[in-house]
């Protein structure tokens, strides 16, 4: 039988990503529900071409125009808690978790709750309530597999040897479009100019994300948790080649890695087919081709969001909720011409030094703590 597939933030790159991946290997899975936030123009383009059983959509005002727009009549969940009701009312055997941000973690947190794979593409989910994700897994015996290529590349690599011989975890990044300005310059930076990723096709948010490396922040803290690692114990490495997508140290000396061409597709496809591998209709890297891997440490001064990270890996409890609320708050700020660059970064780390700190919070401090970080960016914005 098809495995059945819910894809949670289907209009997005790594939505859209995951969706080719999909129609090629139609013989084995089968699109079961599609989400979106707002983009019900795609979301309509998708639904006819896959035809899945149930929609849903977060902005309510568009459901009527999404409902007029498909050429069949699926079910269709709308509203602040459409996610989850898609998650909860359609038989899945995988949820795909691709929605961008905190607006993915109630459904992501359901699907752990019913005992689901997720294919986990919103690490904002383990920033956020990591611990929480982590104990509900083992209790229910979902799996949660990761489909940033990062995460995925260590999750592969962790497979040659056991977690009791792990020494280290190293994350690469590709330095983003900063990586040689000087902090004067990044001072001046333009929207324009954080958005024009080297390597990666990417959405703008994490296009600004991977700009400032709070990106690297974020995978820091869902390195943490995936893999219960301490936060000492995990380094970032740029790597402008985005060829050696992440590795791992083991107790003996030995490095292991993993290689492809920077597309989402690849680790994607593993995370839907693990512990299988499939032929993947894409361009092979040819290592032949490679004129050099470079490997460097991150500027910590130039970019600060690094430290935050591993601080927030630290503390655990509602910290991480605050970095990725301010976050993104502060993100949307810049998008909109109200901050600078490096404003990013100070507005976050002001959040997580005042913020009141709950060490074993509920889901309710969760998402109390993420409210209070947007409406501290806010403020200081203000002032």
């Amino acid at each position: 039988m098809k495995k059945r597939v819910i894809v949670l933030g289907s209009t997005g790159s790594v939505g859209c990503s995951t969706l080719d991946v999909l129609a090629s290997l139609a013989d084995e899975f089968e699109v079961v529900g599609l989400a979106a936030g707002s983009n019900y123009q795609t979301l309509v383009e998708q639904a006819d071409r896959f035809r899945p059983e149930a929609l849903a959509l977060v902005r309510t005002e568009y459901a009527a125009d999404l409902r007029s727009g498909l050429s069949y009549r699926p079910s269709l969940f709308h509203g602040e808690g459409a996610l989850v009701a898609l998650v909860e009312e359609v038989d899945s055997d995988c949820v795909v978790s691709a929605v961008v941000g905190a607006a993915g973690l109630r459904a992501t947190i359901r699907a752990v709750e019913l005992g689901k794979r997720v294919a986990l593409a919103n690490k904002e989910a383990l920033v956020i309530a990591g611990d929480l994700l982590m104990r509900l897994a083992r209790q229910t015996g979902a799996e949660i597999i990761p489909v940033d290529s990062e995460h995925s590349a260590v999750f592969q690599a962790l497979r040659a040897g056991r977690d009791s011989e792990l020494r280290r975890i190293y994350l690469t990044a590709s330095g983003g479009p900063f990586r040689t300005w000087s902090e004067e310059k990044m001072d001046t930076a333009t929207v324009e100019d954080a958005l024009r990723h080297p390597t990666w096709d990417m959405g703008p948010k994490i296009s600004i994300d991977s700009a400032t490396m709070m990106n690297k922040s974020l995978e820091i803290v869902e390195a943490r948790w995936l893999f219960d690692m301490d936060h000492d114990k995990i380094e970032v490495v740029v790597h402008p080649e985005s060829i050696l997508h992440s590795f791992v140290e083991f107790c003996d000396g030995s490095f292991i890695a993993q290689l492809g061409r920077p597309d989402m597709r690849i680790p994607i496809q593993y995370a839907l087919t693990f512990p299988q591998r499939r032929d993947c209709p894409r361009a092979r890297l040819n290592l032949f081709e490679l004129s050099q891997l470079t490997l460097s440490p991150p500027d910590p001064q130039r970019f600060p969001a690094l430290r935050l990270g591993h601080e927030v890996a630290r503390r655990g409890g509602t910290a991480g909720a605050v970095l990725n609320a301010a976050n993104e708050a502060a993100v949307e700020l810049f998008r909109e011409g109200a901050i600078g660059f490096l404003d990013i970064a100070r507005h976050v780390e002001q959040a997580l030094c005042v913020h009141d700190f709950v060490a074993a919070p509920t889901l309710d401090d969760l998402i109390t703590a993420d409210r209070w970080a947007r409406r501290e960016v806010a403020k200081c914005t203000a002032c």
